[in-house]
């Protein structure tokens, strides 16, 4: 087990250098110029090149990407071409926004999805296990945006039950309940099909394990021999769905975000592509990759851990 832990963390850590390189070499190649974005199309090119001069975009591309690795190792990620501001403090500002979006998204998820992919399972073929497969598979075709502008017509403008967006807001201390129910309806119901499935085929498999079916036979208590036995063994493949759901999770905030004005890192991403402010792109790109490095780290090894736990007899 230790072995296996130190080889994926290293494998984990030289995933996180590639994706840095590809991040900065991708970044630095979009279409566009800030320069040219912050000045407006009516700047001459004099001003456009004394703007890039005055924000180091004139220097050669391997000696901006020093700096910028240099950086990034002592936990700085530059400075808005934009705005002037730190790009860690523009993330900090709207983290902590996606960050209640994403874990009301998940306290949610998760429960839905191992109560649904339980019940399906224990019932394999019966006509509540096929309402609820049909159900989620419906759900997780619609895409993001016209699920959430079928949410916003129903609840907000044609009953008024809940806002249509967040637009107004500034940071975490201005949103309400009411502004977050539409966003993580929208996140949830597009990952539920993936998760309860997993789950589903899980509880399946195990409860006909031969090791499940002999404990049957020897007169094991029903109830033990599900909780002990059958759910271990079913939510073990589960955990590495989890991860992907995270990894799904986050372009759907960038989507529902962008969709409802909620002032997160997944608008803030997308106003920097529009301004082709390279260094908070770049730092909205690493946040999105060490996220799903981690949380993959994370699955793999807590699989490791359970794998054993769910054979135990």
């Amino acid at each position: 087990m230790t072995t296996r832990a130190g080889v994926r963390i290293g494998v984990a850590l030289l995933q996180l250098v590639v994706v840095c390189v590809g991040v900065f070499v991708l970044t630095t190649f979009l279409p566009g110029d800030t320069a040219e974005v912050v000045l407006g199309p009516l700047a001459t090119v004099d001003q456009i090149d004394t703007l890039r001069g005055q924000l180091g975009l004139d220097r050669p591309v391997g000696e901006r990407f020093l700096d910028w690795a240099g950086g990034l190792l002592h936990g700085d990620l530059g400075t808005s071409l934009a705005t002037g501001r730190p790009v860690v403090d523009d993330m900090g500002d709207r983290l902590s926004v996606t960050v209640l979006l994403a874990v009301l998204a998940v306290v949610v998820l998760v429960p839905l999805a191992v109560a649904l992919g339980c019940y399906g399972g224990r019932r394999p073929g019966s006509p509540a296990d096929r309402i609820i497969t049909a159900t989620t598979t419906v759900a997780q075709a619609v895409p993001d945006f016209a699920l959430g502008l079928l949410l916003v017509a129903l609840f907000a403008l044609q009953l008024g039950w809940l806002p249509a967006t967040a637009a107004g807001t500034v940071g975490l201390s201005g949103l309400t309940v009411a502004m977050l129910v539409l966003p993580v309806a929208v996140l949830v119901s597009n990952q539920l099909s993936r998760l309860a499935r997993q789950v589903r085929i899980g509880v399946v498999e195990a409860d006909a394990a031969e090791h499940v079916v002999h404990l049957r036979r020897l007169g094991l208590d029903e109830r033990t021999v599900v909780l002990r036995h059958v759910l271990p063994g079913g939510v073990v493949p589960s955990v590495q769905q989890f991860a992907r759901t995270v990894d799904g999770l986050l372009g759907g905030v960038i989507v529902v975000e962008a969709l409802f004005a909620l002032p997160g890192v997944g608008s803030g991403f997308v106003q920097a592509v529009q301004t082709r402010d390279l260094p908070v792109v770049q730092g909205y790109a690493v946040l999105f990759a060490l996220t799903t490095v981690v949380v993959n780290l994370a699955a793999d090894l807590v699989s490791a851990k359970l794998v054993p736990q769910a054979v135990r007899l």
